[in-house]
């Protein structure tokens, strides 16, 4: 009898190409907990240690600015979004 494992998104975000279409779409919902959560999984993908020295900003506190529940500053979000290599377009709908 094989045991399922509970499915995990940073087990598919393999290329910068998967990364950023997936905050693509999160972002196309205008939801910015989703967001902040899809930020949060790219962070976990790539490693959030290494993230933590890029951006200047403790492990602990990513994890709790970049969890469903985290509010961060929009500070914080460039900071992590500069050290993921994402940048933010605008265009008029």
């Amino acid at each position: 009898m094989s045991t399922l494992r509970k499915w995990d998104v940073t087990d598919h975000l393999n290329s910068e190409e998967d990364m950023a279409l997936y905050l693509e779409a999160c972002l196309e919902e205008n939801d910015p907990a989703l967001a902040t959560a899809a930020l949060g999984d790219i962070a976990r993908a790539r490693g959030m240690a290494q993230l933590a020295r890029d951006t200047g900003l403790t492990r602990e506190g990513l994890y709790k600015a970049l969890s469903a529940d985290g509010n961060p500053s929009f500070a914080t979000i460039m900071k992590v979004m500069k050290a993921l290599g994402f940048t933010l377009h605008t265009k008029v709908s």
